[in-house]
């Protein structure tokens, strides 16, 4: 398998993440999908990574589409319950991490606008969305050990990438001091090789 992907996505981190701790081997190809010169069409008609490439006229997008399949080709560190409630849950969970990451890379891409043309309006709209996912987050942990409870899954890599995200690209939100129960949950995910391993550049 080949995974093409930036080193500073979030979505990309967050497939690494599930190739690592599932064992997967796989490729990993570089894309800038913002340069002229980019294929990723040809494989992704949205354009966008991560995109997956199963066989060589096959491929897979969005990254909760592919970290779904990937937990299903090996039993090691099952990350998403098979069904019913649980499984909605973790979903979920990253669900919510997935709109962080939305909202933030929306704040990022409109600041890189012409001065006159940022809508500081969108911009706050948008980090209201990442102060409630915040908040909702902390309040769903609570003293769990992991987001879902006492096992490790997809739900805490998703909340890791979003926390990471903030660290990376928004160094003024400081959502440590006013959630430390998140700020418990990312130290002990950030010493896990996998997130060690997919740490972004610095910007």
């Amino acid at each position: 398998m080949k995974l093409i992907g930036s080193l500073t996505s979030p979505y990309v981190r967050k497939t690494r993440i599930v190739f690592a701790e599932k064992k997967l081997e796989y490729k990993f190809e570089v894309e800038n999908v913002w340069e002229p010169t980019t294929k990723i069409q040809s494989h992704n008609p949205i354009g966008k990574v991560p995109c997956l490439l199963i066989e060589e006229n096959e491929s897979l997008y969005d990254s909760r589409v592919i970290v779904e399949y990937l937990d299903t080709l090996s039993p090691v560190s099952r990350l998403i319950p098979q069904s019913g409630r649980e499984r909605a849950n973790v979903k979920c969970w990253e669900a919510l991490g997935d709109g962080l990451l939305d909202a933030g890379v929306t704040i990022v891409k409109e600041k890189q606008r012409p001065a006159e043309q940022i809508s500081h309006e969108w911009i706050e709209r948008q980090l209201g969305k990442i102060l409630a996912a915040l908040k909702t987050m902390s309040r769903d942990l609570g003293e769990q050990s992991f987001c879902t409870g006492v096992n490790y899954s997809l739900a805490d890599i998703a909340v890791g990438c979003a926390l990471g995200y903030l660290d990376f690209r928004f160094p003024d939100i400081d959502w440590r001091t006013t959630y430390p129960n998140l700020a418990k949950l990312y130290e002990k995910l950030a010493a896990r090789h996998s997130f060690i391993d997919t740490t972004p550049p610095a910007a």
